[in-house]
């Protein structure tokens, strides 16, 4: 009986060793799907562009010739555009996490907030394209500037910001906020001194993936009708403008008509990726600091 006991425990466990043998060949061969996809992309866009990035490339203004054309423009604007999305999404996105999180009774009401929120995440980007179109460019009269383009965005990457930040905030040890109560600290020196500080890493993180989707944005900008044509170099934040992504979208447009904007298009890509490289490794390089301080 204890044999057979056994040799069934041995099956079990042949059986439980097989399975995950599967599983990890599966996630392993999902990954280096994944993986190839994306380096015959970027080979491809490196092969296709690298040759007509040059300084004059960077620098120049945009022309209707393809050998003349530059993209400082659509990279001032890009910036610009960030100028307005990252401290309307930091201030706004980690005071309603904190609201939410460490002030808000917990109840039917915040649930429903919470639900809602969450669902917004996963809104097409469209949808805040037509919301920033009502609100900000014919309601609030604002035409189709860096300010307006700047809210949309906003806009849309809000809710993944305000998630993260929520489960940042959660992450934080209960015991830490908890002795600074004991040593006779309020709620909101509490929250600015202990958990904050704690919980930066976590949501700069989240901070870093939502001003990675807002840089890359093509969608609201189109519905916001930003042009793609000669303008002059944006130097506030009532200017009209032009960015990367729609730069990336007329070009790839335009080479069915000529061929050379298809180069034009994978040189632009590459700019753009160093800057979204350039702005991701100052925010990682700040969340570590702060994580080896705390």
């Amino acid at each position: 009986m204890e044999k057979l006991d056994a040799l069934h425990l041995n099956n079990k466990i042949d059986a439980r060793v097989r399975k995950n043998s599967i599983w990890k060949s599966i996630f392993f061969l999902s990954t280096l799907f994944g993986l190839v996809v994306l380096a015959v992309l970027i080979i491809r866009v490196l092969v296709q562009g690298m040759s007509w990035v040059d300084i004059d490339f960077i620098v120049g203004r945009l022309s209707t010739t393809a050998e003349n054309a530059g993209i400082m423009g659509a990279i001032l604007g890009t910036l610009w555009v960030m100028v307005v999305v990252i401290p309307v999404t930091l201030i706004i996105g980690v005071g309603t996490a904190i609201f939410l999180e460490l002030y808000s009774k917990k109840g039917k009401f915040q649930s429903i907030i919470e639900t809602n929120i969450s669902n917004l995440a996963g809104v097409p980007s469209i949808v805040y394209g037509l919301l920033g179109l009502t609100v900000f460019v014919r309601l609030a009269d604002l035409g189709n500037v860096v300010l307006a383009g700047g809210l949309t965005l906003a806009l849309l990457v809000l809710p993944i910001l305000i998630v993260s930040s929520q489960e940042a905030l959660r992450a934080v040890p209960g015991h830490l906020s908890e002795a600074s109560y004991g040593m006779g600290a309020t709620k909101w020196q509490t929250i600015r001194r202990i958990i904050l500080p704690a919980a930066i890493p976590s949501i700069l993180t989240g901070a870093i993936l939502s001003l990675s989707r807002a840089i890359g944005e093509t969608a609201p900008l189109t519905v916001l009708g930003i042009p793609a044509l000669l303008i002059p170099f944006p130097e506030g934040l009532f200017d009209t403008f032009t960015a990367l992504p729609m730069q990336i979208y007329y070009w790839t447009i335009d080479s069915s008509l000529v061929a050379e904007y298809a180069n034009l298009a994978a040189a632009t890509i590459i700019i753009l990726l160093l800057i979204l490289f350039l702005l991701n490794s100052v925010a990682i390089f700040i969340r570590n600091k702060y994580q080896h301080r705390y």
